[in-house]
């Protein structure tokens, strides 16, 4: 259900309100999704998210997915806004972008969960990681899951 161009009109719309997209998950049922959607304020003007700023994306996603017949959802969706938390995940070749020197704890295949530095981005499927103890190496961002910075950012 969470194609690339669904992810896309989530971001647009909230980049336009001056937010990041940090995370988009759809779970819940067919009759009823469980749209979970992650924001930040993005770089350089990192300030955190506040109450308000969830209040305002959760409106204007609202009004969006309500639009026509029932939306891209439906019309028994429901909408949850919140700040990415202290552990930001880590999902989309933009954020690995902006983290390059950051530790994240990452599920690798054939490693589990690493602790590992983000190295380098050379390319829009590629990241290089450090792993603790190992020499760093190039992985393609689509075998990389459930990556989270350990820290916040201090930008």
């Amino acid at each position: 259900m969470l194609s690339d161009s669904l992810v896309e009109a989530f971001r647009t719309r909230l980049e336009a309100l001056g937010f990041d997209l940090a995370d988009l998950r759809i779970g819940g049922t067919p009759n009823r999704p469980l749209v979970q959607v992650r924001i930040d304020t993005p770089p350089p003007a990192y300030r955190g998210v506040t109450v308000d700023d969830c209040a305002a994306a959760s409106r204007a996603l609202e009004a969006w997915l309500d639009e026509g017949a029932g939306g891209p959802l439906g019309n028994r969706y429901v909408l949850e806004v919140s700040s990415p938390g202290i552990e930001r995940p880590v999902r989309w070749h933009r954020h690995w972008l902006r983290f390059v020197g950051r530790e994240v704890n990452v599920r690798l295949a054939g490693m589990g969960r690493v602790r590992a530095r983000i190295v380098a981005v050379p390319t829009a499927e590629t990241v290089v990681l450090e792993p603790e103890g190992k020499p760093a190496l190039e992985y393609r961002l689509a075998e990389l899951k459930e990556a989270r910075l350990l820290q916040l950012p201090e930008e």
